[in-house]
Order: C-alpha cells, then structure tokens, then sequence
C-alpha cells in the first residue's frame, strides 16, 4: 500500500539527509528506489554543480535518479507499488514553474502550481508507491523584499500545506532531528 511521507525544514536542516536514510530503509523491504531530482543543473552555477555531485555521491548506486524539474507528476505515473519515490525537493518544482509561468497573474501562477501540487499527490495515491516529498520550510524568515520572493514563499506555504494534508506522515527537521508532526 501507498503512503506519502512529508519531510520539511530549513536550508542545511538534514532534511534530504533524513529522506534518504528512510527510502533506505524502505529499499531494505525489497523496494526500487527511484529519487526525483527537481534541480535543473546549470554548468554556469559553480556552486549547484557542486552541490548536486555531492548528493548524487551520497547515493546508493542501486537507486534511478530521474532529473524531473518539470515532469515530477508523470514520473510518479510510472511508479509502481513496489517503488519508493523520493522527490527533493518541492520547493525548486515550486521554483521551476514560477519561473516558466513568471509572465502570469500572481493567482493564475499560484493556482496553476498548486493544481500541479494535487495532480502529484493523486498521481501517488493511483500509482500507490511510498513517497517522499522533501521541502523548504521558507515561511519563518523575513517577508522577502522583491514581488517574486514573495509569491515563492508565499506559493510554496501554500503547497507545503497541501502535501502535509495528504501526507500518512510529516516530519520538520530542525538541527539534525527529526519532529514528527503527524
């Protein structure tokens, strides 16, 4: 049977860290394990280059990463029961489509993301693979100062509340350790 696992937190949180010591785990029950990576890497960001080899080491060399920036919904289409879908993160899916949509309505861009949100949670309730969504929790900082930060932050609330409603567990790491919050 599915479930929907929501791990939040702050930047250098353990958040990813954490995600994937549980999709270890859940490979260990005889499951694929398939890590979406909602990053686009871009040769001219040194310092994402880097970050990205640096999770990609990390990771055990059984698992498929799929670069899904855009497309996390219908890789989630194609997962089976038997798969485990590791997502991190949905704060830059959240980004990548701000971004491509940057020339919309502020609500029209909110509602097109957060209806892209529901399609993935129901896409992993239908495919009833183990998910992992990892995300940014941005809400606790300042009120950013540029009209796109805010609809960011604001957006990705807005979806981070969605996951935790769908999800059968959330989790806030904060320092290392995990809280769980449901």
């Amino acid at each position: 049977m599915g479930r929907i696992v929501f791990i939040l937190g702050g930047a250098r949180s353990g958040k990813s860290s954490w995600a994937e010591k549980l999709a270890l785990e859940l490979e260990g029950e005889g499951r694929s394990v398939v890590y979406l990576a909602t990053c686009e890497s871009r040769p001219d960001d040194r310092e994402m280059v880097d970050r990205i080899a640096r999770h990609r080491e990390r990771r055990p060399s059984s698992w498929r990463t799929v670069e899904a920036p855009f497309t996390a919904v219908e890789e989630l289409e194609r997962a089976g029961a038997d798969t485990v879908v590791l997502l991190d993160c949905l704060g830059l899916w959240v980004s990548n489509m701000l971004h491509a949509q940057e020339e919309q309505e502020d609500n029209g861009v909110t509602d097109f993301i957060l209806a892209r949100v529901d399609e993935l949670l129901a896409a992993a309730r239908r495919s009833r693979c183990a998910l992992i969504v990892v995300s940014n929790e941005t809400g606790c900082g300042l009120v950013p100062t540029s009209r796109l930060g805010r609809l960011f932050r604001d957006t990705l609330g807005w979806a981070n509340q969605a996951v935790a409603r769908e999800a059968d567990e959330a989790w806030l790491l904060v320092a290392g350790l995990p809280q769980r919050l449901k």
